[in-house]
């Protein structure tokens, strides 16, 4: 019988023919009824999802159907991992789904979707891309398209001021060493906050400047005292200056 044959074999009667034709007919039947029951166990809610996903890869191990049939199976799965926050596992259904029918719409959109939930954007815009040729009037990937741009320009703009900021934090460093400044711990940061140095667009150093009199227990802050200026150009701002003069 067919049964003990080889899996290298080939059938070499019509009753071994007969037999492995039947065997593949059950397969088939075994994987679509497996198929079935996973979108069954999806409906009745996330109890049910692991018993969704078992189902569905027991019929994608059948090796028996069409390669459209076994990219539905694969883009079920991806759902499915989608619902349970497994994105990596649902991006890579996703995209064997796609490798067997690259026409399968919901496996683009899943894919997207788990490529934003990765933080993946430019790959997630790429298969929305690729999904909307395929059916451009699709509302779910229009939608999902829009939110990643949007999230695509807010990121740019985020790395832009970290950039920015990376920058004027090199070219602050290299002022200072320039000048042959050595720069102490931070002190009295109680009484001058978060202020911070910083170089203009004509590369002068501004600094914040704290002026301590320690008889008596006493201290100004100047926020913004420019390394070309004397201290002539702050004196009212200095309350040792402003103090009445005893008669």
């Amino acid at each position: 019988m067919a049964l003990w044959m080889d899996a290298e074999s080939e059938p070499k009667t019509e009753s071994e023919k007969a037999d492995l034709d039947a065997i593949a007919a059950l397969k088939e039947s075994a994987a679509i009824e497996l198929k079935e029951k996973g979108n069954e166990y999806v409906k009745k809610g996330k109890k049910h999802y692991s018993d969704a996903i078992d189902c569905y890869t027991r019929a994608i191990n059948q090796n028996v159907l069409s390669d459209s049939e076994n990219s539905v199976l694969y883009a079920n799965r991806a759902h499915v991992n989608l619902l349970l926050g497994n994105y990596r596992r649902a991006l890579t259904d996703a995209e064997e789904a796609l490798k067997l029918c690259p026409t399968n719409v919901k496996a683009h959109y899943r894919a997207a979707k788990a490529s934003s939930s990765l933080n993946l954007l430019n790959e997630a815009k790429s298969f929305c891309e690729k999904g909307l040729e395929q059916d451009p009037d699709n509302k779910e990937l229009k939608k999902l398209a829009v939110e990643i741009d949007s999230r695509k320009r807010e990121q740019e703009a985020r790395e832009a001021q970290v950039s920015e900021a990376v920058g004027e934090a090199k070219n602050l460093l290299s002022a200072i060493e320039d000048r042959g400044l050595k720069m102490g711990k931070a002190t009295f940061q109680e009484l001058t906050g978060l202020k911070k140095p910083f170089l203009d667009k004509n590369n002068i150093l501004h600094w914040p400047v704290l002026v301590l009199y320690a008889e008596v227990m006493s201290s100004d802050f100047i926020e913004d005292f420019c390394e070309t200026d004397m201290f002539a150009a702050h004196l009212d701002m200095i309350s040792i200056f402003r103090m009445p003069i005893p008669l």
